[in-house]
């Protein structure tokens, strides 16, 4: 058994009650004594598998993890179209974080996400930059109109024309598909609902270019998970993930005190670089790393984010 497998397996776990009916759940692994770190998983509506804490040195950080409101372990789940997400935004995520902050007894810690894990770590350090200690972002969006309008609008699909066209044709080519596709989720028709599901995580998948047969295919295509992501994920792009885009890009500049490194794929199809060279420029003392020939997922950056953490364990960012 590897390090990881072992901390992995020697994790604490809970649910934790945040409030609005919501309880998160929880897990921390590795040195009670080591670099705090808490782990921002992707989506909206992800959740948590184990192999996302495996960058982590477990002999180095003690690292948090947690399944957003509405998914993975968290109860309750948004496959279950009563559960409603009136309550599961942006604001109520950066307090949950904050709860859970509290309930571990940490007072600073690295904070480290990626693709909508990045928008929610990012907009956590900037309501909150008195509890961060370091930032490691990775596939770096805000969920600002003009992405939006990338994925799901005019961009992505002139470079995936077969995946967008079944994509659109699964709800006649709508004009909005965000709004669409948020309408046949949230719809009363049980066998719509999960078509709906699958088209907009195969669409998901497309963009971060899984591989057929992949365990990446086959979480996304189990219609639990299928269904309270679609759920969740459009109700986040229909709304631009919550965020106060000119609150957030007038506060970045001022985070110059805190370490921050950047990891960004150079033909990430889901979250282009644009956003990641802006918060570069904007952010005062920050490292980014545009790394040719990755796309969202990253597969070979391993030795980049090890270095990264390295130094970010150490107190500065390369």
């Amino acid at each position: 058994m590897s390090v990881f497998e072992q901390a992995w397996a020697d994790r604490v776990e809970g649910l934790l009650d945040v409030g609005d009916g919501q309880r998160v759940w929880w897990c921390e692994l590795g040195d009670p004594g080591g670099v705090p770190l808490v782990h921002l998983h992707g989506g909206p509506g992800g959740g948590t598998v184990p192999g996302m804490a495996a960058p982590y040195d477990p002999r180095v950080f003690r690292v948090v993890m947690f399944d957003q409101r509405g998914c993975g372990r968290s109860l309750p789940h948004a496959s279950d179209p009563s559960t409603s997400l009136a309550t599961n935004t942006l604001d109520h995520l950066i307090g949950d974080i904050e709860r859970l902050r509290e309930h571990r007894g940490i007072e600073r810690w690295v904070v480290s996400g990626s693709s909508w894990g990045a928008t929610l770590g990012l907009a956590y350090v900037c309501a909150h930059p008195d509890r961060a200690r370091a930032v490691l972002l990775r596939g770096i969006t805000t969920y600002s109109q003009s992405e939006l309008d990338w994925t799901y609008r005019d961009g992505a699909g002139r470079l995936l024309p077969e995946a967008w066209e079944a994509f659109t044709a699964t709800l006649g080519d709508a004009a909005d598909l965000v709004a669409s596709y948020r309408s046949a989720v949230e719809g009363p028709d049980d066998a719509r609902r999960l078509e709906a599901a699958l088209a907009w995580c195969r669409w998901e998948l497309d963009g971060m270019r899984a591989e057929p047969g992949s365990e990446l295919e086959a979480i996304f295509t189990e219609s639990r998970f299928a269904t309270a992501f679609a759920r969740i994920s459009t109700h986040y792009a229909a709304h631009r993930g919550f965020v106060d885009q000119e609150r957030l890009w007038s506060t970045i500049p001022t985070l110059g005190h805190l370490p921050a490194t950047l990891i960004q794929g150079r033909y990430d199809l889901c979250t282009p670089p644009a956003t990641a060279w802006r918060l570069h420029r904007e952010w005062p003392g920050s490292v980014l790393h545009l790394l040719d020939d990755e796309g969202h997922r990253l597969t070979g950056a391993a030795a980049v984010l090890r270095r990264a953490l390295e130094q970010l364990a150490a107190g500065g960012s390369a």
